[in-house]
């Protein structure tokens, strides 16, 4: 599993992880309040891709970047 350092690496290379192979691909997103962590991991069964942060703009910048991907998942395109 990788841990992505910053957010536009992560969004990208999760969005490549996605269209490469939509059928296996998910997500899925962690909060731990004692640790004031919020963890958004994706994966397609070959590749990990997680990413870690503490602070609430990137919360936002995530809950935006899933929004965008559920679109992806719901539209006929695929």
């Amino acid at each position: 599993m990788t841990f992505i350092p910053n957010w536009e690496e992560f969004e990208r290379s999760a969005e490549m992880l996605y269209l490469r192979d939509p059928i296996n691909t998910r997500y899925s997103m962690k909060y731990s309040h004692s640790k004031g962590v919020f963890l958004v991991k994706i994966t397609d069964n070959k590749k990990c891709l997680q990413y870690k942060t503490e602070v609430q703009q990137d919360v936002r910048k995530v809950d935006k970047f899933i929004s965008n991907l559920i679109r992806h998942m719901a539209s006929n395109d695929n």
